[in-house]
Order: C-alpha cells, then structure tokens, then sequence
C-alpha cells in the first residue's frame, strides 16, 4: 500500500520521531500529481471543473495547494464557506450544495457569489426571502428508483437529499420565471463507487434530463455537476479507477446525447473529495497495550474520534505495522482505541506480523473523511495534521487539541 504514494516507511519512522503519535499525515506531491491526471483526463470539456468536497479534508493547507492547481470548494456548512473566504475563494469557485439549509448560509453563499445549488424546491422562495435570487440556480437531482445507491449512501428512494423529476422541471420553470437566466444541475447517488459503469449511467441519466429540460421548458443548462463519489480501492486487491478509462465514456455519452442535440457547450463539474486527497493520507498511531482475554487486542493511543469510519460502519482500512513490513502474517488481532464503545475498532480479526508494545501502526487511506469526522466523545483530544510537502520537508498544518481547548467554552464560574 505504500507504493501508491510518497510516504514511505522510512519517512514516517522519521517524522515519528519529531511528532508524538497519533496524527494524521498528508502527501502534498501525491495529491498534486493525482489532480494533474484528474484534469488531464477531462480537459476535453471546455469548462470542466473539479470543486473538492471540502467536507472530506478541511483544512487551509490542503484547500490551497488545490486552490493553485485551479480547483474549487464544494462546501455545505458556514465554516466551510468561511474557511473558502478565508482563502479569498469567491464567486464560481464555490459551489454551495446543502440540505435543511439556514437563513444564515444562504446569506453568505449569496454575498461570496457561490454558485448554489438548491436541495428541494421550497427553497426558491427560502432563498429569495432571506437573501435575494442570484443570477445563476442549480438544483439537485434525486432519481429515486431509477438510479441504484450503494451500502454507503443508501439507496436514492430514501434519501434525505434533492428533488423528484417532477418537482425538478417545476422548480425550473418557477425559477425561470422569477427571472433566473442561467442554470445547472446536480446529482450525487453514489459514495466510495468503483464500478465504471455506474458512473456512465449516472451521465446518461443526466444528459437525458438535460435534454428533456430544453424541450419541455426551453431551458439550455450552462453546466451538468457529475457528483462525486469516486472510490479509492481501501483493499490491496481492489482494483484502482481508470479515470482516462472513465473520461472516455463520459465524452461518449457527451458527443452523442449532448454535442449531437445542441448542447454541446455544457460544462461538466465533479465534486470529488475521497478520491483527491483519500489515498494520500494515513493515520499514525502508536501500540499502547496488548490484551488478551477471549481475543487478542492491540490497544492503539488512536482512537474512533480520530477515525471514524471503521466503527461507524465497518470501513476497512488497510493496516502496516512499521518495520514488520515484510514478517509473515501469523496473528489474529482486534485494533482497538480507549473510548468506552466497544465499536472503538480499526480492525477486527485481521492477520497480522506479531505485534508489540511500542510498535508503530499505520491506517492507510485516511487522506479524507479521517480527521473531519472526528469528535470528542470520553474527551478525546482530536490528533495534529501534518503535510509532508514536494520539498520532503514536514509541516505542521494543524496543531493536537489541548485541554484547554477542550473546556474553552465552558463556563466554570458559577459553579
């Protein structure tokens, strides 16, 4: 797993002994090259943009080093779109994409010139209360039955997100009405995909709609967002995406379906965050205890807090055990964190080297959704951020949480 990118074990033995254990560390070089073949693969369109899900990995250094390679924000929250204008990122380099939104985000997606893309159709006239209509409307798309989900994002059906068929053409037509001239559409059905071809019907289900859009409401959408979605294969056998592969039969569906009927000049948007940061990225944790009872433990000084997605639904994330590189797999070992869950899990029954107290254990792909779905629960401290950068320099982009962060907005006076 190392071979996917720069961090190598020699590296991080290194920065282990400069940074204390736990942290999640980042590779600048692995995610520039990655984005330069992402927009290599799609530079036939004229137009296309990559706005990366700042969801995935918030934080300033990584946003900018993406930011210079021309890529957008995909933000959802207020701190996402401050952490945006933090950055100086304004008007269509944000696209603003929520659900049960407030007052308060529509304000400031308007006044940054956000492109924003409404979740259901009252929230034409929520937005135009709150903050005035902007010239520019994307709505999001929901095509139920007609569209597969996968075991991460569920099926479409019973998702809480976007709008039928139905209310989609009507919130069209309202929002033409009311004066909108320009328009977009959105859709994102699928999390962590890998199949191909899934990613071709989610193209062709939207060319088709864009198509019945002009026809039916003399509607020419100025840009088509793919979504995201796109996986990174977590195991060593998973198969990694062919995005030229995957460009290819979007450009296809692209000639025929839109080029062939007018609409030619649609730019095509995706909203990747896993993909671009997930595989270079990991989690560094040191073995703190090793227990046995009915199962051989290995106490890790990580925990869920500081990821997540194992114990929230059983995500595997692949496991190296520094310096035991190539020792012969012979145990069976539960990794564990010190919350008080029994869910507080990397790793349940995996083969692994003989581990020992000290050893230094690496979770691979934690490059997005590991840091920002952290918590504080048992008051876990949330772990650094480090970003090995193109220079093979280290630095610190994100400082451990202290005590006194974790009780600073608490008030011991009155007690």
């Amino acid at each position: 797993m190392f071979n996917a990118h720069h961090l190598t074990p020699e590296k991080i033995s290194t920065i282990v002994k400069q940074y204390p254990t736990p942290f999640h560390l980042y590779d600048a070089e692995g995610i520039k090259q990655n984005v330069e073949q992402l927009l290599k693969a799609f530079s036939w369109n004229q137009g296309f943009k990559e706005y990366f899900a700042v969801k995935a990995t918030p934080n300033p250094h990584i946003m900018r080093l993406l930011q210079n390679q021309g890529i957008g924000a995909d933000c959802s929250s207020l701190a996402e779109l401050s952490l945006a204008e933090k950055l100086n990122m304004q008007g269509e380099d944000i696209m603003f994409t929520s659900n049960n939104t407030s007052k308060e985000e529509f304000q400031m997606a308007k006044r940054l010139g956000a492109i924003i893309n409404l979740d259901d159709i009252s929230h034409i006239s929520y937005l135009e209360d709150c903050a005035g209509l902007p010239e520019l409307l994307s709505f999001r798309y929901n095509p139920g039955s007609e569209k597969a989900g996968n075991v991460i994002i569920g099926k479409p059906e019973e998702a809480k997100f976007g709008l039928t068929k139905v209310q989609l053409l009507q919130a069209y037509k309202l929002a033409k009405e009311k004066g909108i001239k320009r328009f977009g559409l959105h859709t994102m059905v699928a999390s962590n995909e890998l199949n191909l071809d899934y990613f071709a019907e989610t193209a062709t289900l939207l060319f088709e709609l864009a198509l019945q859009v002009k026809a039916e409401l003399d509607i020419e959408l100025e840009f088509i967002n793919l979504g995201g979605g796109l996986g990174i294969p977590y195991k060593p056998d998973d198969k990694a995406l062919d995005i030229e592969e995957l460009s290819t039969s979007i450009k296809r569906l692209f000639e025929t379906l839109l080029k062939a009927n007018g609409l030619g000049s649609v730019k095509l948007f995706l909203e990747s965050g896993r993909y671009i940061t997930g595989p270079y990225g990991c989690l560094v944790t040191q073995v703190r205890h090793i227990k046995q009872t009915y199962k051989s433990f290995v106490g890790l000084d990580a925990t869920m807090a500081d990821l997540m997605r194992p114990g929230m639904y059983g995500a595997y994330h692949h496991v190296t055990v520094l310096g035991k590189e190539s020792d012969e797999v012979t145990e069976i070992y539960d990794l564990t964190g010190s919350l008080c869950e029994n869910n507080d899990k990397f790793a349940i029954d995996r083969m692994l080297p003989k581990i020992d107290v000290g050893d230094i254990v690496v979770l691979h792909d934690t490059g997005a959704h590991g840091y920002s779905m952290g918590f504080n629960y048992n008051g876990k401290l949330r772990s650094a951020e480090l970003l090995l950068r193109s220079d093979d320099s280290i630095q610190l982009i994100r400082r451990a949480e202290t005590l006194e962060d974790y009780f600073t907005t608490l008030d011991f006076g009155g007690i």
